[in-house]
């Protein structure tokens, strides 16, 4: 027996062995595999092509050789400043945009579309091939010179359409409740806990923003396509486009090539034999390229990235929290070679509190520097919180913002622990001592005590928007009540200053300060590549949990579960979130 067990220790331990052996060797050959430097050949094509899913900004040292490792995301900034670079870089000859099911936000796909848009200037070509174009991608690849579609893929143009998820029967079948108490007449993050059916109120926001967006992406379409604006929304109403000989009769796609004629109508314009291959470049190699070539300048422009959930704590490059934000902007007006600061918001908001910690620290840093916003996919409620006390406020059309309003959720299982058998006693000192508990229904008392916060909370939140903005605190409740706007609207209404991107931001930054040349500084710093790979194995982990449990349930039936969990994420606490899961389709 005891042969036996040392047998199966030695086994263990060189399996063990072996594993990090290989791991060192792997660690290895990717770092040399990074060490080499990107080389561009002449008459190269730019390949556009998001494989990963897009965030604002994934963080991290950039000269770190583990950087970008372990990273399954595309830095927004970075595909931004690598259409830049290859504008004007003689050895790109033209760009071909090739996606389908891009991982990226409206807002997001808006911002890498004006950047192509400007790369056309420099007189190369822009060229879109897919298999298949879902709405969102064909936004994007619109903007091309010429836009071609797999003979026998295919394409959605139908226009945009939203769902809520209501939840009230699913409480009263299990006897779990979420104990609901809001200020705003739009404020329906909590609605489906409160309801089965949409309000008027909560389907009529959602109408006006869908058309709102949906008009700013028609009217890009339009313009790109040389098409009338009424006979693009004709199109979306009858589906015209629902095959690829449609799609080519409504004037959406210019032809429906196989992938290799495509390539040899490219190697035409080219001037290049139709045996010759074609020197791509992908997207995420040029980026490495590109992030080489920085103007020499002490002048530094930050730019604080703000991703996420608004929650309690540290924070990292999945959810905004009060420690790294505050560094950051405390890094950001403190050092003297930063000249001017971008905030840059993409959060439907969350915690009340860590809100105003925030919103605090930016008037601090305004008092010092030019602090400028720019809004990406949504900043809404905490988002536009953070936001409002801006010098200047840049939004896109389709950025989703506003939801000026609070609201608490304090899940509650007295019916089910009744049903279950589970009875709770409580013993207290004083009156108000036994403050609330799961067990039990919710006291008027306590119901009250909250009410009231929420109804400081919000009158908080009017003044500081009424401040930031120069508006009074009537005229903001006039836009406020939990209502979000578009960008386009926002701007009507006064809660933004202009439309445009991040770019735009930070050239208004740069006048504020008045400098010409800089180099941006990206802040905060998150743990990225191998740092976070081995400092958090857990993680990974419940990543593939994660990933585990969707494949099970099925996306729709994930979506509910996060949706639950996410309501449940500080439910003692008051929110300023926005007002309901959006995934605009």
């Amino acid at each position: 027996m005891k042969f036996l067990r040392n047998l199966l220790a030695s086994i263990l331990g060189g399996l063990i062995a072996m594993g990090i052996a290989f791991f060192m060797f792997f660690m290895l050959m990717a770092l040399l595999g990074q060490a080499e430097p990107v080389t561009v050949k002449n008459d190269s094509v730019l390949l556009f092509e998001l494989k990963d899913p897009v965030k604002d900004y994934v963080g991290g040292d950039k000269e770190d050789p583990f950087a970008g490792l372990f990273d399954e995301a595309m830095g927004l900034d970075e595909i931004l400043h690598a259409v830049e670079a290859a504008k004007s870089d003689d050895k790109i000859k033209g760009i071909v945009i090739k996606n389908v099911f891009a991982q990226a936000g409206l807002a997001q796909v808006q911002a890498m579309r004006k950047a192509l848009e400007d790369f056309k200037t420099s007189g190369k070509f822009v060229y879109a091939y897919s298999d298949y174009y879902p709405q969102k991608d064909y936004y994007l690849a619109s903007v091309a010179d010429s836009v071609y579609l797999n003979p026998v893929g295919g394409m959605d143009f139908m226009g945009l359409a939203s769902e809520v998820l209501y939840f009230k029967d699913v409480q009263e079948k299990s006897g779990l409740k979420m104990e609901v108490i809001r200020h705003g007449k739009y404020k329906s993050a909590v609605e489906p806990f409160l309801a089965n059916e949409m309000s008027a109120a909560n389907r009529e926001q959602i109408s006006e923003l869908l058309h709102s967006v949906w008009g700013a992406m028609a009217a890009e379409i339009a313009d790109s396509r040389n098409l009338d604006l009424t006979a693009l929304n004709k199109i979306a109403d009858t589906l015209g486009a629902r095959s690829t000989k449609m799609a080519v009769q409504s004037g959406l796609i210019d032809g429906i090539p196989f992938y290799d004629e495509f390539e040899t109508m490219i190697k035409e314009g080219m001037g290049k034999d139709s045996e010759e291959d074609l020197d791509y470049i992908s997207l995420a190699k040029y980026m490495q390229a590109a992030n080489t070539k920085k103007p020499s300048t002490k002048n530094r422009i930050a730019v604080i990235y703000a991703q996420g959930d608004i929650l309690f704590g540290e924070g990292n490059e999945k959810y905004i929290g009060q420690g790294l934000m505050t560094k950051a902007l405390r890094k950001a007006r403190e050092d003297e070679d930063i000249k001017a600061i971008v905030l840059r918001v993409n959060s439907p908001g969350g915690s009340a509190l860590v809100s105003d910690i925030i919103w605090r620290e930016v008037e601090l840093t305004k008092a010092e520097k030019p602090v400028v916003v720019s809004m990406g996919n949504v900043a809404a409620s905490g988002g536009y919180y953070i936001a409002t006390g801006a010098h200047k406020i840049f939004a896109e059309p389709t950025t989703i913002t506003g939801s000026i309003g609070v609201f608490g959720t304090i899940p509650n299982g007295a019916e089910l622990m009744g049903e279950i058998g589970i009875n709770a006693e409580q013993v207290g000192t004083h009156a108000n001592s036994i403050d609330y508990s799961f067990f039990e229904p919710m006291g008027e008392g306590f119901r009250n005590r909250v009410q009231e916060g929420i109804e400081e909370t919000y009158n908080t939140f009017l003044s500081r928007v009424s401040e930031g903005r120069g508006m009074t605190v009537d005229q903001v409740n006039a836009v406020a009540q939990g209502r979000v706007w578009s960008g386009v609207d926002a701007l009507e209404n006064g809660l933004v200053d202009e439309l445009g991107g991040l770019e735009d931001a930070i050239a208004a930054a740069a006048e504020l300060a008045e400098v010409d040349t800089y180099r941006i500084k990206n802040l905060p710093h998150f743990k990225t590549g191998l740092e976070r790979f081995m400092a958090d194995l857990s993680g990974a982990k419940a990543e593939f949990m994660s990933d585990m449990v969707k494949q099970e349930l099925g996306s729709e039936s994930y979506e509910v579960l996060q949706q639950l969990k996410a309501m449940s994420q500080n439910a003692q606490t008051i929110q300023a979130r926005m007002p309901f899961a959006l995934e605009i389709k």
